[in-house]
């Protein structure tokens, strides 16, 4: 869960995560969206992977990004939990 919430602490790390809700991506089609380099970029998106938040997987010469939405729905589920109010 730490990887995570460093995962989400990073404004370039959110962004990459909204983009991804849209489709699919490579690194250099991400790369239009930001002014920072192929390497920052690259580190960003390997601490989504590290964090569980996205997969990879290579077509052709290109790796493609996608938002790994199992994870998404278990942290769903973990703040519904934490912040379950009991009414008695």
């Amino acid at each position: 869960m730490d990887s995570t919430f460093k995962a989400l602490s990073d404004k370039n790390r959110r962004k990459i995560l909204e983009l991804l809700k849209e489709k699919d991506m490579s690194v250099w089609e991400l790369l239009k969206h930001f002014p920072i380099t192929q390497a920052s970029l690259s580190h960003h998106l390997d601490i989504l992977k590290r964090a569980n938040l996205v997969v990879d997987e290579k077509k052709w010469q290109f790796v493609f990004y996608s938002l790994n939405l199992s994870s998404f729905e278990e942290l769903t589920s973990i703040f519904m939990d934490l912040f379950k109010i009991n009414k008695k």
